[in-house]
């Protein structure tokens, strides 16, 4: 059996994470869109409001993976719901169950919030995500499409009225 931990993300974990981050954007070929530095990181996760959360796995004392999550909210349940921004794992400790582990360690912690429900997005163009979701009973909202204002987006609406 393959031996690894999941934990929480501490500040000596930044650098690390940041590299994770890096590798999966260049997955995606999308390094060219990652602005985030450590100190940005530093803000996010333990600043003086910090506005996400994450845990890590771990192997032999080195982080492969993280899953990275925040709280939202149900209006119609008047409930929290947690939103899983990213679940990664470096391609060669893939297919041992760590994502899996990272997944349920999520979910166990929506669960003891009382969550409703835990959210996320997928590209369609990624199958072995879709069919990993798929297989721990996740469905497709085919009536809810996902929308974006990007911060230039933003700018332009806030000034659009100035």
């Amino acid at each position: 059996m393959f031996e690894y931990d999941i934990r929480s993300f501490t500040e000596k974990d930044i650098g690390v994470f940041l590299e994770l981050v890096k590798e999966l954007a260049e997955s995606q070929k999308a390094l060219d869109m990652v602005e985030a530095t450590e100190d940005g990181y530093r803000e996010c996760f333990f600043g003086k409001r910090p506005y996400a959360e994450a845990v890590v796995a771990e192997v032999a004392g080195t982080v492969i993976g993280y899953a990275v999550f925040f709280l939202t909210n149900s209006t119609y349940k008047a409930k929290p719901c947690l939103f899983l921004e990213d679940l990664y794992v470096s391609p060669s400790y893939r297919s041992k169950g760590i994502g899996k582990a990272l997944f349920l360690h999520v979910v166990n912690l929506a669960h003891e919030r009382g969550c409703v429900r835990v959210d996320w997005l997928a590209y369609d163009w990624n199958k072995p995500a879709l069919d990993f979701y798929g297989s721990l009973g996740a469905t497709v909202r085919g009536d809810i499409r996902p929308y974006r204002l990007a911060q230039s987006a933003m700018e332009a609406l806030i000034n659009k009225d100035k």
